[in-house]
């Protein structure tokens, strides 16, 4: 089944470490406008919030607009490369361009896992509580998840390379 981004999250930091800005929207897809019950159950999105939602079009311009705001020198960050890979894919679909993804995301979770000296891949919840943090909100929310990873970013935010 042929996957889309049903939902856009993410934190804003600035050179300092501090929060500047917050983005949030859910999408709709197009070709499976309905909701499996997987993805429900992983995310608790309700399928009449899906339908009040604009289109990944839409969505996507105003969050690369919301980056503008900050600075052209910006850069994505995820937990794995799925999120990086899911965007690539529904720019393609949306007929968007998506080079510039890759070459301004970088894939936390591979680069954690490799200055920890770590052989089994854990998740950011896992990985927050060995840090002494606590997951706060809902998992497998973009928001969330960004907030989340945002603690973890700033923690290490010396030793990421871009």
């Amino acid at each position: 089944m042929v996957q889309e981004t049903i939902e856009i999250g993410a934190v804003a930091i600035d050179g300092f470490g501090e929060e500047i800005g917050r983005f949030q929207s859910l999408v709709k897809p197009i070709i499976h406008p309905n909701l499996s019950g997987y993805c429900y159950d992983l995310t608790s999105i309700d399928q009449s919030e899906i339908n009040r939602s604009l289109d990944f079009n839409a969505v996507f311009n105003e969050f690369i607009d919301w980056i503008d705001e900050f600075d052209e020198d910006f850069l994505l960050a995820s937990w794995g490369d799925f999120d990086r890979h899911q965007l690539v894919l529904d720019c393609k679909l949306h007929d968007l361009e998506f080079d510039w993804i890759s070459e301004k995301h970088i894939d936390l979770k591979t680069q954690y896992h490799k200055f920890k000296r770590l052989r089994r891949n854990h998740g950011l919840k896992h990985v927050l509580e060995v840090e002494g943090y606590e997951f706060e909100g809902e998992q497998h929310r973009a928001l969330t998840d960004a907030e989340n990873l945002s603690i973890l970013f700033n923690d290490y935010i010396d030793e990421w390379i871009y």
